[in-house]
Protein backbone atom coordinates (compact mmCIF):
# COMPACT_ATOMS: atom_id res chain seq x y z
CA UNK A 1 0.00 0.00 0.00
CA UNK A 2 1.95 3.17 -1.34
CA UNK A 3 2.13 6.20 1.31
CA UNK A 4 -0.25 8.87 0.23
CA UNK A 5 1.58 12.13 -1.00
CA UNK A 6 1.15 15.97 0.33
CA UNK A 7 1.42 18.32 -2.03
CA UNK A 8 1.35 22.08 -1.34
CA UNK A 9 1.10 24.60 -4.08
CA UNK A 10 0.41 28.31 -3.55
CA UNK A 11 -1.14 30.41 -5.45
CA UNK A 12 0.95 33.75 -6.25
CA UNK A 13 -0.22 37.22 -8.22
CA UNK A 14 1.85 37.83 -11.24
CA UNK A 15 3.51 41.35 -9.12
CA UNK A 16 4.60 38.77 -6.24
CA UNK A 17 5.90 36.30 -8.97
CA UNK A 18 8.49 38.86 -10.08
CA UNK A 19 9.09 39.95 -6.72
CA UNK A 20 10.26 36.77 -5.52
CA UNK A 21 12.41 35.85 -8.66
CA UNK A 22 14.45 39.42 -7.75
CA UNK A 23 14.64 38.56 -4.31
CA UNK A 24 15.79 35.32 -5.16
CA UNK A 25 18.69 36.61 -7.83
CA UNK A 26 19.85 39.25 -5.30
CA UNK A 27 20.60 36.66 -2.60
CA UNK A 28 22.05 34.36 -4.59
CA UNK A 29 24.82 36.55 -5.88
CA UNK A 30 25.55 37.65 -2.18
CA UNK A 31 25.98 34.16 -1.70
CA UNK A 32 28.16 33.96 -4.63
CA UNK A 33 29.99 37.03 -3.65
CA UNK A 34 30.52 35.86 -0.21
CA UNK A 35 32.01 32.45 -0.76
CA UNK A 36 34.38 33.33 -3.57
CA UNK A 37 35.98 36.02 -0.85
CA UNK A 38 39.68 35.68 -0.15
CA UNK A 39 40.94 34.72 3.12
CA UNK A 40 43.67 36.90 2.96
CA UNK A 41 41.99 40.04 2.37
CA UNK A 42 40.06 41.95 4.87
CA UNK A 43 37.31 44.82 4.17
CA UNK A 44 37.06 48.08 6.66
CA UNK A 45 33.97 46.66 8.18
CA UNK A 46 36.06 43.83 9.46
CA UNK A 47 37.87 46.53 12.29
CA UNK A 48 35.06 49.12 12.58
CA UNK A 49 34.30 47.15 15.75
CA UNK A 50 38.12 47.40 17.34
CA UNK A 51 39.69 50.62 18.97
CA UNK A 52 43.40 52.36 18.37
CA UNK A 53 46.03 50.09 19.09
CA UNK A 54 48.72 52.84 18.67
CA UNK A 55 49.41 56.66 18.42
CA UNK A 56 52.04 58.34 15.91
CA UNK A 57 53.19 61.71 17.26
CA UNK A 58 55.16 63.70 14.75
CA UNK A 59 57.53 66.24 17.32
CA UNK A 60 57.94 62.54 19.28
CA UNK A 61 61.21 60.20 19.17
CA UNK A 62 59.96 57.18 17.78
CA UNK A 63 59.35 54.10 19.60
CA UNK A 64 59.75 49.93 18.64
CA UNK A 65 62.68 48.31 17.16
CA UNK A 66 63.69 51.61 15.38
CA UNK A 67 63.53 54.03 18.21
CA UNK A 68 67.54 53.97 18.58
CA UNK A 69 68.19 54.11 14.59
CA UNK A 70 69.69 57.20 13.54
CA UNK A 71 67.16 60.46 12.71
CA UNK A 72 69.71 61.12 9.22
CA UNK A 73 69.32 57.59 8.25
CA UNK A 74 72.09 55.48 6.78
CA UNK A 75 75.43 57.75 5.31
CA UNK A 76 75.75 57.11 1.80
CA UNK A 77 79.40 57.20 2.74
CA UNK A 78 81.91 55.44 5.27
CA UNK A 79 85.43 56.47 6.38
CA UNK A 80 86.29 52.71 5.43
CA UNK A 81 84.62 53.24 2.11
CA UNK A 82 86.70 56.48 1.80
CA UNK A 83 89.61 54.90 2.33
CA UNK A 84 88.85 51.48 0.41
CA UNK A 85 89.17 54.22 -2.19
CA UNK A 86 91.82 55.95 -1.50
CA UNK A 87 93.52 52.29 -1.63
CA UNK A 88 92.85 52.42 -5.42
CA UNK A 89 95.02 55.77 -6.39
CA UNK A 90 97.34 56.05 -3.24
CA UNK A 91 100.01 53.80 -2.23
CA UNK A 92 100.87 53.71 1.75
CA UNK A 93 100.05 56.49 3.92
CA UNK A 94 97.76 54.08 5.81
CA UNK A 95 97.41 56.39 9.04
CA UNK A 96 97.16 59.44 6.81
CA UNK A 97 94.25 58.07 4.34
CA UNK A 98 92.19 57.18 8.04
CA UNK A 99 92.90 60.52 9.15
CA UNK A 100 91.52 62.18 5.99
CA UNK A 101 88.60 59.61 5.39
CA UNK A 102 87.68 60.61 9.21
CA UNK A 103 87.55 64.15 8.69
CA UNK A 104 85.62 64.13 5.49
CA UNK A 105 83.11 61.78 6.96
CA UNK A 106 82.71 64.17 10.03
CA UNK A 107 82.21 67.31 8.34
CA UNK A 108 79.62 65.08 6.00
CA UNK A 109 77.86 64.14 8.80
CA UNK A 110 77.90 67.32 10.36
CA UNK A 111 76.45 69.32 7.12
CA UNK A 112 73.61 66.65 6.85
CA UNK A 113 73.11 67.06 11.04
CA UNK A 114 72.98 71.25 9.99
CA UNK A 115 70.88 71.39 7.07
CA UNK A 116 67.84 68.60 8.92
CA UNK A 117 68.00 71.59 11.55
CA UNK A 118 67.19 73.90 9.25
CA UNK A 119 64.46 72.17 7.64
CA UNK A 120 62.95 71.42 11.56
CA UNK A 121 63.10 75.19 12.25
CA UNK A 122 61.41 76.29 8.76
CA UNK A 123 58.82 73.59 9.41
CA UNK A 124 57.92 74.74 12.80
CA UNK A 125 58.12 78.36 12.28
CA UNK A 126 55.89 77.41 9.29
CA UNK A 127 53.54 75.55 11.74
CA UNK A 128 53.41 78.14 14.11
CA UNK A 129 52.27 80.87 12.03
CA UNK A 130 49.24 78.82 10.29
CA UNK A 131 48.23 77.43 14.06
CA UNK A 132 48.40 81.68 15.09
CA UNK A 133 47.01 83.62 12.04
CA UNK A 134 42.95 83.72 12.38
CA UNK A 135 41.09 81.15 10.72
CA UNK A 136 39.52 83.39 7.68
CA UNK A 137 41.95 86.20 7.34
CA UNK A 138 44.18 85.63 3.79
CA UNK A 139 42.33 82.39 3.22
CA UNK A 140 41.08 84.37 -0.22
CA UNK A 141 43.23 86.75 -2.48
CA UNK A 142 41.99 90.64 -1.44
CA UNK A 143 40.24 89.34 1.50
CA UNK A 144 40.31 92.44 4.32
CA UNK A 145 41.75 91.72 7.60
CA UNK A 146 38.91 91.72 10.63
CA UNK A 147 38.68 94.63 12.44
CA UNK A 148 39.17 94.24 16.25
CA UNK A 149 36.92 94.08 18.79
CA UNK A 150 35.92 97.05 20.91
CA UNK A 151 35.20 97.43 24.98
CA UNK A 152 31.92 96.54 25.56
CA UNK A 153 31.48 100.28 27.16
CA UNK A 154 33.13 101.99 23.70
CA UNK A 155 29.65 102.94 22.87
CA UNK A 156 28.59 104.68 25.91
CA UNK A 157 29.38 108.15 26.63
CA UNK A 158 29.85 107.26 30.11
CA UNK A 159 31.52 104.57 31.16
CA UNK A 160 30.00 102.85 34.32
CA UNK A 161 31.87 104.40 37.43
CA UNK A 162 33.48 101.37 39.66
CA UNK A 163 31.87 100.79 43.31
CA UNK A 164 34.53 102.50 46.06
CA UNK A 165 36.69 99.68 47.68
CA UNK A 166 37.46 99.21 51.33
CA UNK A 167 41.16 99.86 51.87
CA UNK A 168 43.00 96.67 52.57
CA UNK A 169 45.85 96.79 54.93
CA UNK A 170 49.27 96.27 53.12
CA UNK A 171 50.55 92.14 53.16
CA UNK A 172 53.26 91.67 55.57
CA UNK A 173 57.16 92.28 53.69
CA UNK A 174 58.25 88.58 52.30
CA UNK A 175 61.58 87.73 51.52
CA UNK A 176 62.56 88.46 47.78
CA UNK A 177 62.02 85.48 45.69
CA UNK A 178 65.29 84.55 43.78
CA UNK A 179 65.01 84.85 39.57
CA UNK A 180 64.77 82.29 37.78
CA UNK A 181 68.41 81.01 36.09
CA UNK A 182 68.79 81.52 32.60
CA UNK A 183 67.85 78.40 30.23
CA UNK A 184 69.42 78.10 27.10
CA UNK A 185 67.38 76.15 24.93
CA UNK A 186 69.69 76.13 21.82
CA UNK A 187 70.79 72.74 20.27
CA UNK A 188 74.14 71.28 20.88
CA UNK A 189 76.55 72.50 18.28
CA UNK A 190 78.97 70.29 16.64
CA UNK A 191 81.88 72.31 15.47
CA UNK A 192 84.46 71.75 13.04
CA UNK A 193 87.79 69.90 12.91
CA UNK A 194 90.14 71.25 10.53
CA UNK A 195 93.49 69.18 9.60
CA UNK A 196 96.59 69.88 8.99
CA UNK A 197 98.85 67.49 6.70
CA UNK A 198 102.59 67.04 7.14
CA UNK A 199 105.37 65.78 5.10
CA UNK A 200 107.55 66.40 2.16
CA UNK A 201 107.42 67.29 -0.89
CA UNK A 202 106.10 64.08 -3.38
CA UNK A 203 103.81 61.55 -1.17
CA UNK A 204 100.07 62.31 -1.85
CA UNK A 205 99.31 65.42 0.18
CA UNK A 206 97.43 66.61 -2.83
CA UNK A 207 96.45 63.16 -4.46
CA UNK A 208 94.57 62.04 -2.00
CA UNK A 209 92.67 65.32 -1.68
CA UNK A 210 91.97 65.37 -5.06
CA UNK A 211 90.80 61.79 -4.62
CA UNK A 212 87.98 62.87 -2.60
CA UNK A 213 86.93 65.70 -4.28
CA UNK A 214 85.95 63.64 -7.14
CA UNK A 215 83.63 61.17 -5.48
CA UNK A 216 82.49 63.96 -2.52
CA UNK A 217 79.03 65.84 -3.01
CA UNK A 218 80.14 68.78 -1.77
CA UNK A 219 82.28 71.46 -3.71
CA UNK A 220 85.57 71.28 -2.87
CA UNK A 221 88.42 74.11 -4.04
CA UNK A 222 92.13 74.06 -4.05
CA UNK A 223 94.19 77.27 -3.25
CA UNK A 224 98.32 77.34 -3.45
CA UNK A 225 99.19 79.69 -0.51
CA UNK A 226 102.20 81.34 -2.13
CA UNK A 227 100.35 84.15 -3.77
CA UNK A 228 98.95 85.26 -1.36
CA UNK A 229 99.87 88.45 0.76
CA UNK A 230 98.48 90.64 3.11
CA UNK A 231 95.41 93.21 1.67
CA UNK A 232 96.46 96.35 0.00
CA UNK A 233 99.95 94.84 -1.53
CA UNK A 234 100.46 93.26 -4.88
CA UNK A 235 99.52 89.39 -4.94
CA UNK A 236 96.14 87.37 -3.72
CA UNK A 237 94.27 87.94 -0.73
CA UNK A 238 93.57 85.66 1.81
CA UNK A 239 89.31 85.73 0.41
CA UNK A 240 90.34 84.24 -2.85
CA UNK A 241 90.29 80.60 -1.71
CA UNK A 242 87.06 81.62 -0.98
CA UNK A 243 86.24 83.00 -4.51
CA UNK A 244 87.28 79.20 -5.65
CA UNK A 245 84.75 77.97 -3.76
CA UNK A 246 82.00 79.77 -4.72
CA UNK A 247 83.18 79.21 -8.50
CA UNK A 248 83.46 75.20 -7.65
CA UNK A 249 80.15 75.41 -6.29
CA UNK A 250 78.47 77.36 -9.47
CA UNK A 251 77.85 80.28 -7.14
CA UNK A 252 75.41 78.19 -5.27
CA UNK A 253 75.79 80.39 -1.94
CA UNK A 254 74.21 77.36 0.40
CA UNK A 255 76.21 74.70 -1.05
CA UNK A 256 79.53 76.77 -0.57
CA UNK A 257 79.13 77.36 2.61
CA UNK A 258 79.20 73.64 3.49
CA UNK A 259 82.25 73.29 1.16
CA UNK A 260 85.73 72.17 1.48
CA UNK A 261 88.66 74.48 1.22
CA UNK A 262 92.42 73.32 0.87
CA UNK A 263 95.49 75.55 1.70
CA UNK A 264 98.45 73.81 -0.53
CA UNK A 265 101.85 74.93 0.27
CA UNK A 266 100.56 76.11 4.27
CA UNK A 267 104.19 76.54 5.16
CA UNK A 268 105.24 79.14 2.31
CA UNK A 269 103.30 81.45 4.76
CA UNK A 270 105.46 80.84 7.79
CA UNK A 271 106.92 84.28 8.89
CA UNK A 272 109.72 85.45 8.41
CA UNK A 273 112.74 87.19 10.35
CA UNK A 274 112.52 90.42 8.52
CA UNK A 275 114.98 92.60 9.57
CA UNK A 276 113.43 96.05 7.33
CA UNK A 277 109.91 96.31 6.51
CA UNK A 278 107.34 94.60 7.22
CA UNK A 279 106.52 90.48 6.75
CA UNK A 280 103.11 90.75 4.24
CA UNK A 281 103.98 87.29 3.11
CA UNK A 282 104.02 85.33 6.04
CA UNK A 283 102.29 86.53 9.84
CA UNK A 284 100.04 89.13 7.84
CA UNK A 285 98.43 86.38 6.17
CA UNK A 286 98.23 83.91 9.11
CA UNK A 287 96.51 86.51 10.69
CA UNK A 288 94.07 86.94 8.24
CA UNK A 289 93.60 83.47 7.47
CA UNK A 290 92.09 83.01 11.59
CA UNK A 291 88.80 84.80 10.86
CA UNK A 292 88.21 82.90 7.94
CA UNK A 293 88.98 79.83 9.33
CA UNK A 294 87.17 80.45 12.49
CA UNK A 295 84.06 81.01 11.07
CA UNK A 296 82.95 84.12 9.81
CA UNK A 297 81.20 86.26 6.91
CA UNK A 298 82.60 87.62 3.33
CA UNK A 299 81.37 90.20 1.22
CA UNK A 300 82.45 88.61 -2.04
CA UNK A 301 82.16 90.28 -5.32
CA UNK A 302 81.10 87.71 -8.31
CA UNK A 303 82.79 87.95 -11.12
CA UNK A 304 83.54 85.14 -12.96
CA UNK A 305 81.16 83.14 -15.22
CA UNK A 306 79.22 79.79 -14.34
CA UNK A 307 80.58 76.78 -14.82
CA UNK A 308 78.35 74.42 -16.36
CA UNK A 309 80.52 70.92 -15.08
CA UNK A 310 78.65 71.48 -11.66
CA UNK A 311 75.10 72.29 -13.02
CA UNK A 312 75.57 69.15 -14.82
CA UNK A 313 76.73 67.26 -11.67
CA UNK A 314 73.33 68.94 -9.06
CA UNK A 315 70.95 67.52 -12.04
CA UNK A 316 72.84 64.12 -11.60
CA UNK A 317 72.68 63.96 -7.72
CA UNK A 318 68.76 64.85 -7.85
CA UNK A 319 68.84 68.53 -6.61
CA UNK A 320 68.06 71.45 -8.27
CA UNK A 321 71.04 74.22 -9.10
CA UNK A 322 70.55 77.03 -6.94
CA UNK A 323 69.99 80.37 -8.98
CA UNK A 324 73.15 82.11 -10.24
CA UNK A 325 74.40 85.64 -8.43
CA UNK A 326 75.06 88.06 -11.35
CA UNK A 327 78.02 88.89 -12.23
CA UNK A 328 79.33 91.85 -10.40
CA UNK A 329 77.24 91.51 -7.47
CA UNK A 330 78.24 91.81 -3.95
CA UNK A 331 77.16 88.78 -2.03
CA UNK A 332 77.42 87.48 1.95
CA UNK A 333 78.92 84.13 2.62
CA UNK A 334 79.70 82.28 6.18
CA UNK A 335 82.16 80.22 6.47
CA UNK A 336 81.52 78.42 10.06
CA UNK A 337 80.67 75.15 8.04
CA UNK A 338 83.19 74.82 5.66
CA UNK A 339 86.15 72.43 6.27
CA UNK A 340 89.61 73.42 5.75
CA UNK A 341 92.60 70.84 5.09
CA UNK A 342 96.01 72.50 5.22
CA UNK A 343 98.80 71.01 3.91
CA UNK A 344 102.19 71.59 3.57
CA UNK A 345 105.95 69.97 3.08
CA UNK A 346 107.65 71.88 5.96
CA UNK A 347 110.95 71.28 4.95
CA UNK A 348 113.32 71.13 7.92
CA UNK A 349 111.04 70.69 10.71
CA UNK A 350 112.12 67.20 11.16
CA UNK A 351 115.16 68.28 12.64
CA UNK A 352 113.80 70.63 15.01
CA UNK A 353 111.93 67.52 16.60
CA UNK A 354 114.73 65.74 16.34
CA UNK A 355 116.76 68.03 18.58
CA UNK A 356 113.54 68.37 21.16
CA UNK A 357 113.11 64.97 21.59
CA UNK A 358 116.84 63.54 21.36
CA UNK A 359 119.32 62.65 23.99
CA UNK A 360 122.63 63.09 24.08
CA UNK A 361 125.25 60.08 23.30
CA UNK A 362 127.01 60.49 26.06
CA UNK A 363 128.26 57.82 28.67
CA UNK A 364 128.64 53.97 27.69
CA UNK A 365 126.56 52.53 26.30
CA UNK A 366 124.88 55.58 24.81
CA UNK A 367 123.31 55.39 21.66
CA UNK A 368 125.40 58.00 19.51
CA UNK A 369 123.48 59.14 16.14
CA UNK A 370 125.64 59.98 13.04
CA UNK A 371 125.77 63.73 11.48
CA UNK A 372 123.31 64.11 9.43
CA UNK A 373 123.99 64.19 5.64
CA UNK A 374 123.07 66.32 2.51
CA UNK A 375 120.80 63.46 1.48
CA UNK A 376 118.97 63.49 5.47
CA UNK A 377 117.93 66.89 4.26
CA UNK A 378 114.65 65.88 3.27
CA UNK A 379 114.59 62.18 4.71
CA UNK A 380 111.92 62.19 7.40
CA UNK A 381 112.07 58.31 8.32
CA UNK A 382 114.26 56.44 11.13
CA UNK A 383 114.70 53.02 11.42
CA UNK A 384 114.99 51.32 15.19
CA UNK A 385 114.35 54.29 17.48
CA UNK A 386 112.02 52.05 19.19
CA UNK A 387 112.41 53.41 22.93
CA UNK A 388 112.52 57.33 21.86
CA UNK A 389 109.19 56.98 19.93
CA UNK A 390 107.49 54.65 22.11
CA UNK A 391 107.92 57.65 24.58
CA UNK A 392 106.91 60.52 22.63
CA UNK A 393 104.51 59.12 19.99
CA UNK A 394 100.63 60.88 20.63
CA UNK A 395 99.14 57.75 19.25
CA UNK A 396 98.46 53.93 19.84
CA UNK A 397 100.73 51.29 17.84
CA UNK A 398 100.26 47.91 17.32
CA UNK A 399 102.94 45.22 17.62
CA UNK A 400 102.91 43.96 14.63
CA UNK A 401 102.42 47.03 12.50
CA UNK A 402 104.26 50.54 11.79
CA UNK A 403 102.83 53.98 12.54
CA UNK A 404 102.09 54.18 9.32
CA UNK A 405 99.42 51.62 9.07
CA UNK A 406 101.81 48.98 7.39
CA UNK A 407 102.61 45.33 8.73
CA UNK A 408 105.33 44.86 10.26
CA UNK A 409 107.47 41.36 9.58
CA UNK A 410 109.40 39.74 12.29
CA UNK A 411 113.15 40.46 11.01
CA UNK A 412 112.24 43.99 9.92
CA UNK A 413 113.31 46.57 12.17
CA UNK A 414 110.52 49.01 12.75
CA UNK A 415 110.71 52.30 10.42
CA UNK A 416 109.42 55.24 11.97
CA UNK A 417 108.39 59.02 10.70
CA UNK A 418 109.68 61.97 12.54
CA UNK A 419 107.13 64.26 11.64
CA UNK A 420 104.86 62.03 13.67
CA UNK A 421 106.85 63.16 16.95
CA UNK A 422 105.20 67.18 16.41
CA UNK A 423 103.57 69.29 18.51
CA UNK A 424 102.25 72.76 18.44
CA UNK A 425 105.64 74.67 19.54
CA UNK A 426 107.16 72.51 17.08
CA UNK A 427 105.31 74.65 14.20
CA UNK A 428 105.24 77.31 16.27
CA UNK A 429 109.41 77.55 16.39
CA UNK A 430 108.64 76.87 12.56
CA UNK A 431 107.26 80.19 11.95
CA UNK A 432 103.33 79.40 12.30
CA UNK A 433 101.52 81.28 14.88
CA UNK A 434 99.87 79.61 17.85
CA UNK A 435 96.61 81.46 17.19
CA UNK A 436 96.37 79.61 13.08
CA UNK A 437 98.19 76.39 15.22
CA UNK A 438 94.59 75.86 17.52
CA UNK A 439 92.41 76.67 14.59
CA UNK A 440 93.50 72.97 12.90
CA UNK A 441 93.33 70.47 15.95
CA UNK A 442 93.67 67.50 13.76
CA UNK A 443 97.54 66.59 12.14
CA UNK A 444 99.26 64.08 10.31
CA UNK A 445 102.35 63.11 9.05
CA UNK A 446 102.71 61.38 5.43
CA UNK A 447 106.09 59.23 5.37
CA UNK A 448 108.84 59.57 2.47
CA UNK A 449 108.60 57.22 0.05
CA UNK A 450 111.39 54.56 -0.01
CA UNK A 451 112.54 52.19 -2.45
CA UNK A 452 109.70 49.48 -2.19
CA UNK A 453 106.79 51.95 -2.16
CA UNK A 454 108.23 53.53 -5.43
CA UNK A 455 108.24 50.49 -7.03
CA UNK A 456 104.44 49.73 -6.14
CA UNK A 457 103.29 53.53 -7.06
CA UNK A 458 105.28 52.60 -10.39
CA UNK A 459 102.41 49.85 -11.14
CA UNK A 460 99.73 49.43 -8.25
CA UNK A 461 96.97 52.36 -8.31
CA UNK A 462 94.70 52.46 -10.79
CA UNK A 463 96.39 55.46 -12.79
CA UNK A 464 99.76 54.52 -12.48
CA UNK A 465 102.61 56.01 -13.90
CA UNK A 466 103.59 52.85 -15.56
CA UNK A 467 100.00 52.08 -17.46
CA UNK A 468 100.01 55.87 -18.89
CA UNK A 469 103.05 55.08 -20.61
CA UNK A 470 101.86 51.72 -21.45
CA UNK A 471 98.33 53.09 -22.66
CA UNK A 472 100.89 55.95 -24.80
CA UNK A 473 102.68 53.46 -26.66
CA UNK A 474 99.30 51.50 -27.24
CA UNK A 475 97.77 54.26 -29.58
CA UNK A 476 101.02 53.94 -31.56
CA UNK A 477 100.28 49.74 -32.11
CA UNK A 478 103.64 49.30 -29.93
CA UNK A 479 104.12 47.47 -26.93
CA UNK A 480 105.87 48.36 -24.21
CA UNK A 481 107.50 45.86 -21.21
CA UNK A 482 109.59 46.67 -18.16
CA UNK A 483 111.55 44.24 -16.50
CA UNK A 484 111.21 43.28 -12.24
CA UNK A 485 114.98 44.67 -12.24
CA UNK A 486 114.29 47.53 -14.74
CA UNK A 487 111.45 48.87 -12.05
CA UNK A 488 113.69 48.68 -9.08
CA UNK A 489 116.40 50.50 -10.69
CA UNK A 490 113.82 53.47 -12.13
CA UNK A 491 112.98 53.67 -8.04
CA UNK A 492 116.38 53.60 -7.33
CA UNK A 493 117.11 56.43 -10.00
CA UNK A 494 114.20 58.51 -8.22
CA UNK A 495 114.84 57.83 -4.88
CA UNK A 496 118.42 60.13 -5.09
CA UNK A 497 116.13 62.96 -6.35
CA UNK A 498 114.88 63.45 -3.07
CA UNK A 499 111.62 64.71 -4.82
CA UNK A 500 109.23 61.54 -3.90
CA UNK A 501 106.91 59.83 -6.38
CA UNK A 502 107.23 63.17 -8.72
CA UNK A 503 110.41 61.82 -9.57
CA UNK A 504 109.69 58.73 -11.36
CA UNK A 505 107.94 60.65 -14.29
CA UNK A 506 111.49 62.36 -14.62
CA UNK A 507 113.30 59.38 -14.91
CA UNK A 508 110.69 57.67 -17.32
CA UNK A 509 110.70 60.31 -19.59
CA UNK A 510 114.41 60.91 -19.66
CA UNK A 511 114.50 56.71 -20.10
CA UNK A 512 112.05 56.19 -22.53
CA UNK A 513 112.67 59.82 -24.99
CA UNK A 514 114.50 58.12 -27.83
CA UNK A 515 111.87 55.53 -28.01
CA UNK A 516 109.00 57.84 -28.36
CA UNK A 517 110.90 59.72 -30.73
CA UNK A 518 111.71 56.78 -33.24
CA UNK A 519 109.06 53.67 -32.59
CA UNK A 520 106.16 55.54 -34.30
CA UNK A 521 105.27 54.60 -37.62
CA UNK A 522 108.50 52.03 -37.59
CA UNK A 523 107.92 48.61 -38.19
CA UNK A 524 108.90 48.06 -34.31
CA UNK A 525 106.16 46.51 -32.57
CA UNK A 526 107.45 45.60 -28.99
CA UNK A 527 110.05 47.47 -26.61
CA UNK A 528 111.84 46.15 -23.60
CA UNK A 529 113.08 47.67 -21.08
CA UNK A 530 115.32 45.67 -18.72
CA UNK A 531 117.89 46.38 -16.15
CA UNK A 532 120.58 47.06 -17.94
CA UNK A 533 118.89 49.75 -20.38
CA UNK A 534 117.43 51.27 -17.15
CA UNK A 535 121.25 51.51 -15.84
CA UNK A 536 121.92 53.35 -19.36
CA UNK A 537 124.19 50.52 -20.19
CA UNK A 538 122.59 49.51 -23.29
CA UNK A 539 120.20 51.09 -25.37
CA UNK A 540 115.88 49.95 -25.54
CA UNK A 541 115.46 46.34 -27.40
CA UNK A 542 113.13 46.73 -30.29
CA UNK A 543 111.36 43.82 -32.11
CA UNK A 544 109.09 43.81 -34.79
CA UNK A 545 106.42 41.93 -35.36
CA UNK A 546 107.66 38.60 -36.47
CA UNK A 547 109.97 38.38 -33.42
CA UNK A 548 107.29 38.36 -30.51
CA UNK A 549 108.34 34.61 -29.41
CA UNK A 550 112.20 36.14 -29.08
CA UNK A 551 110.20 38.78 -27.04
CA UNK A 552 108.68 36.89 -24.92
CA UNK A 553 111.48 34.49 -24.47
CA UNK A 554 113.59 37.54 -23.09
CA UNK A 555 111.81 39.01 -20.96
CA UNK A 556 111.02 35.42 -18.88
CA UNK A 557 114.78 35.26 -19.41
CA UNK A 558 115.44 38.55 -17.13
CA UNK A 559 112.86 37.31 -14.87
CA UNK A 560 114.19 34.29 -14.14
CA UNK A 561 117.58 36.01 -13.97
CA UNK A 562 115.96 38.48 -11.69
CA UNK A 563 114.31 35.96 -9.09
CA UNK A 564 117.27 34.17 -8.97
CA UNK A 565 119.67 37.20 -7.70
CA UNK A 566 116.79 38.07 -4.75
CA UNK A 567 117.01 34.03 -3.62
CA UNK A 568 121.21 34.43 -3.37
CA UNK A 569 120.79 37.62 -1.98
CA UNK A 570 117.85 36.14 0.71
CA UNK A 571 119.99 33.08 1.21
CA UNK A 572 118.06 30.50 -1.05
CA UNK A 573 119.13 27.45 -2.03
CA UNK A 574 118.48 27.69 -6.19
CA UNK A 575 118.90 24.58 -8.16
CA UNK A 576 121.02 24.98 -11.20
CA UNK A 577 118.43 23.16 -13.45
CA UNK A 578 115.00 24.88 -13.47
CA UNK A 579 113.11 21.72 -14.52
CA UNK A 580 113.61 17.78 -14.21
CA UNK A 581 113.72 17.68 -18.03
CA UNK A 582 116.53 19.98 -18.12
CA UNK A 583 118.45 17.85 -15.25
CA UNK A 584 117.95 14.67 -17.38
CA UNK A 585 119.03 15.95 -20.89
CA UNK A 586 122.45 17.84 -19.09
CA UNK A 587 122.25 14.26 -17.15
CA UNK A 588 122.26 12.27 -20.51
CA UNK A 589 124.67 14.75 -22.54
CA UNK A 590 127.27 13.90 -19.50
CA UNK A 591 127.22 10.36 -20.15
CA UNK A 592 125.41 9.62 -16.19
CA UNK A 593 122.47 6.80 -16.49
Amino acid sequence: MARPTLSLSITLNPHSRISYVALATVTSRRTLHSTTRRLDRFERSDFSGQGFTGEYEPGQPTGGPLGDASIAGVPRVTPKALKDHLDQFVVGQERAKKVLSVAVYNHYQRVQEVQRREEEQARLEAEHARRNRHPVEDEYPGQQQVAPLKPIFASHPDPPKPEPVEPVEPPPKQEPVPEPPIIDTSPLTIEKSNVLLLGPSGVGKTLMIKTLARVLDVPVSISDCTPFTSAGYIGEDVEVCVQRLISAANFDIAAAERGIIVLDEVDKIAAAKVHHGKDVGGEGVQQALLKIIEGTTLQIKVNQERSSSHSSRAGQNGRDAAPPAAKGEIINIKTDNILFICAGAFGGLHKMVLDRVAKGGLGFGAEVRRAPTKEDAHNTMLTGEDEMFKKHLPFFVRENTTPQGARKSDSSKRIYNTLDLVVPSDLQKFGMIPELIGRLPVSCALSALDEESLVRVLTEPRNSLLGQFEQLFKLSGIELGFTSGALREVAKSATSMGTGARALRTVLERLLHDCMYETPGSSTKHILITQPVAQLKQPPLYFRREEKRKYHRLFEEEEQAWQDELDRKNGVATSQFPSFEDYRTKSLAAGIS
